[in-house]
């Protein structure tokens, strides 16, 4: 019986969800981990909503309490980075993408939030090596790409970041366009 309750609240909500009724669907979340205040799903989506919903410090409270439920989930921790760098608090967000990395080595957008972080505290070097990483793991994403040229030019690097216009120009133009417009490099390229 009480599994039958669980999916009616869970089922109920996600039809909100799909309708576009978010606080509908958060009051069901609600109720749901009223019941089952341990639940990994109730609590990912009930911080998940909150953060759509503009309220990033009741999303960040939720996912704080889910990362005590559910400590050894990588998505659960770049999540709460993700919020964290938003909010501007980026020794924090360091840490919690870290973890993410730790957990899972291939979550390439945990490599690419903690470049980001790393660039906004200043430490180049280090915000390098994660964006290298994140390359590795999403080759074809220019988002890496971008902002790993962006440190090469900051650590003064200009043959680097050259070296990554020119690979960009073979899949994403316009982003390389844009990286030479930003940085003043020009690299030659066929086309």
């Amino acid at each position: 019986m009480r599994r039958l309750r669980f999916l009616g609240f869970k089922w109920r909500a996600i039809g909100w969800l799909v309708l576009g009724r978010r606080s509908r669907a958060l009051a069901l979340f609600d109720r749901l981990l009223a019941e089952f205040p341990d639940d990994v799903y109730g609590l990912a989506s009930r911080a998940q909503l909150l953060a759509q919903l503009g309220d990033r410090t009741g999303a960040l409270a939720v996912l704080e309490r889910l990362l005590q439920v559910d400590p050894a989930n990588a998505h659960h921790w770049f999540n709460h980075g993700f919020l964290l760098e938003e909010a501007g608090e980026y020794t924090h967000a360091e840490a919690s993408f870290r973890r993410a990395t730790e957990l899972s080595p291939r979550l390439d957008r945990a490599w690419y939030g903690l470049g980001q972080v790393l660039i906004r505290l200043g430490r180049l070097d280090e915000a390098a090596a994660a964006l290298q990483r994140n390359t590795q793991l999403q080759p074809m994403s220019p988002y890496g790409w971008y902002q790993l040229a962006r440190v090469h030019v900051d650590r003064q690097q200009p043959e680097e970041a050259r070296k990554i216009i020119r690979h960009l120009h073979r899949f994403e133009p316009k982003v390389a366009a844009q990286l030479e417009r930003e940085t003043g490099l020009t690299v030659p390229h066929a086309g």
